[in-house]
């Protein structure tokens, strides 16, 4: 094993030891009966192993494209601690320190009685573990519309003790479970939504200053974010005016498809129809999910036109978890485990069905699972030869890149079953470019709340409540929605340019291969990737 091999697997072990439900999540060897550490002594005493893990990898001696992942990760790891997001977030299902326990335990497979045991190890640790959260918390003056969801979604939790996502059956610790989860755990989840109304939301901010701009420090935390998530030194004001480029240039499609489909060209119209024609609606749930299954078995069949290597693991499609679908994303996907016990999911939000776009869930469902997701995680998780910090590397401009490049990539496919659901990949589109606008508009550029919902209101055709919610993500998450649309322009850009190296040698399916076969890159070192394919194919 080469040196800068060594550092890789150094790094999982200090990521997984700073995280510990993730090897849980992965099944990997792990602390499987331990939570996180939010406090702010733990954080320094990783922020100082990342950063010498980044010093040490610049030099190392072995494959260049281990080290620039490895160099890549360690900085974003003390990026991320110097963020602080633990302070400020409070909304997120998947993200909040607060929160996201009831999102990810139950997904963590208990595949024998030593996990079991732990699992009701870590439900005991959860009071100590909140207390350490409200503690880095308190004096904190988030946005008081977010701290009022994280609140809500608590309290739906506390609610329906009957059916408890940590309250899993199956093994010889059920008894000890349910005791705990009755006078350990929602208590603990009882007082901590306490501190969110009593302490937090009298001095939260008002909506009018929703972005992390108003924190302290904020500029150079939002920064730090802006780095992390998009792999690049790009300025938000850079990326503002990318995004409010790509939405003129949309209008054009907008256009040509609004012609054939509704025989109008006007943008206002063509946007009026998309929110309010209510054959545009679901009629239930289980329609939405068996619309995603039948797109995502289309796209399976002519997959190994587009790829040499296809995924013979399958995705499943279930619903958002009720508990987090009322304040939650609109779709997301969990990958499988190394043991196969867990399989590749993508999750559709059927909250207010009747409320949701049908035109817009075949772009989502090639985006979560075939060809986006689904086909690049599992691409991953199967790699040969690589370290396991390839597989698994939380690269967000690379993986998110990917599922917005697989949406067009779709297009090309022949996936599309109708002009109107190309309609729906443009509404999606759109979506990713305004993220870009209000993401930095909210966080580096000052925006209210409402500002940032009246640009998305007349910029693309989502529909009101996905508006809402995915501000208030993009105020709760800062960062994170910015990784979209530069991952999906990057890899458009590095094949545009080995089309052209290339020409009539240009094979999409290598190309593809190249891209997914390396394993999750941050964008720089997926350009060197590219470059050396071209190279050799040359």
């Amino acid at each position: 094993m080469s040196e800068v091999e060594e550092l890789a697997d150094e790094f999982v072990q200090t990521w997984f030891a700073e995280n510990p439900l993730w090897p849980s999540l992965l099944s990997l060897p792990g602390d499987h009966d331990r939570l996180p550490d939010p406090g702010n002594e733990a954080a320094q005493r990783f922020r100082a192993r990342y950063n010498d893990l980044a010093a040490a990898a610049e030099s190392a001696q072995g494959d260049p494209v281990t080290r620039g992942v490895v160099v890549q990760q360690a900085r974003a790891a003390v990026d991320l601690i110097d963020a602080a997001e633990v302070e400020f977030s409070v909304s997120d299902a998947l993200s909040a320190p607060g929160l996201m326990l009831l999102n990810l335990l139950p997904q963590v497979t208990l595949a024998d009685e030593e996990r079991a045991a732990g699992h009701v190890a870590r439900l005991a640790q959860i009071p100590s573990y909140l207390d350490a959260v409200t503690g880095r918390q308190r004096g904190a003056t988030p946005p008081g519309f977010l701290v009022r969801e994280g609140a809500d979604l608590l309290g739906r939790y506390l609610d329906h003790p009957e059916s408890d996502p940590l309250n899993i059956p199956g093994h010889s610790f059920v008894d000890r479970q349910e005791a705990l989860l009755a006078d350990v755990v929602r208590p603990a989840f009882a007082r901590y939504r306490e501190f969110l109304l009593d302490e937090l939301s009298p001095r939260a901010l008002g909506e009018d200053r929703p972005g992390l701009c108003w924190q302290p420090n904020g500029e150079q935390r939002y920064a730090r974010l802006v780095r992390v998530h998009t792999t690049t030194d790009r300025t938000p004001q850079d990326l503002h005016e990318t995004g409010l480029r790509l939405i003129d240039q949309l209008a054009e499609e907008y256009r040509e498809l609004g012609s054939r489909v509704f025989g109008t060209s006007e943008l206002p119209e063509i946007f009026d129809r998309l929110r309010t024609d209510p054959a545009l609606r679901w009629h239930s749930g289980e329609e939405l999910l068996e619309s995603a299954r039948s797109a995502i078995r289309k796209a399976e069949a002519v997959a190994p036109q587009w790829f040499r290597t296809v995924p013979d693991e399958p995705c499943e499609v279930r619903p958002v978890p009720a508990a987090e679908a009322d304040s939650g994303t609109i779709a997301y996907y969990l990958q499988p485990d190394f043991a196969g016990t867990r399989k590749g999911t993508y999750f559709a939000n059927t909250h207010h069905a009747e409320e949701r776009f049908r035109h817009t869930s075949e772009a989502v469902a090639f985006h979560e699972a075939v060809p986006g997701h689904h086909f690049q995680l599992t691409s991953a998780m199967n790699l040969d030869g690589v370290p396991l910090l390839r597989k698994i590397a939380p690269v967000n401009s690379y993986l998110e890149g990917w599922g917005l490049y697989a949406e067009r990539l779709a297009d090309e496919m022949g996936l599309y079953s109708s002009d109107l659901t190309r309609l729906g990949m443009l509404t999606m589109d759109s979506l990713r470019a305004g993220r870009l606008v209000v993401d930095t508009g909210l966080h580096a550029l000052g925006w209210s709340r409402q500002q940032a919902v009246d640009h998305l209101r007349e910029h693309t055709p989502m529909a009101p409540l996905e508006i809402e919610l995915e501000v208030d993500r993009y105020a709760g998450v800062p960062g994170q929605a910015l990784s979209y649309m530069v991952g999906r322009l990057e890899i458009q850009r590095v094949r545009a340019e080995a089309e052209r190296a290339l020409g009539e040698r240009f094979d999409i399916r290598g190309f593809h291969d190249t891209v997914l076969g390396s394993g999750v890159l941050p964008l720089a070192v997926l350009d060197t990737v590219v470059r050396d394919w071209v190279a050799a194919v040359g």
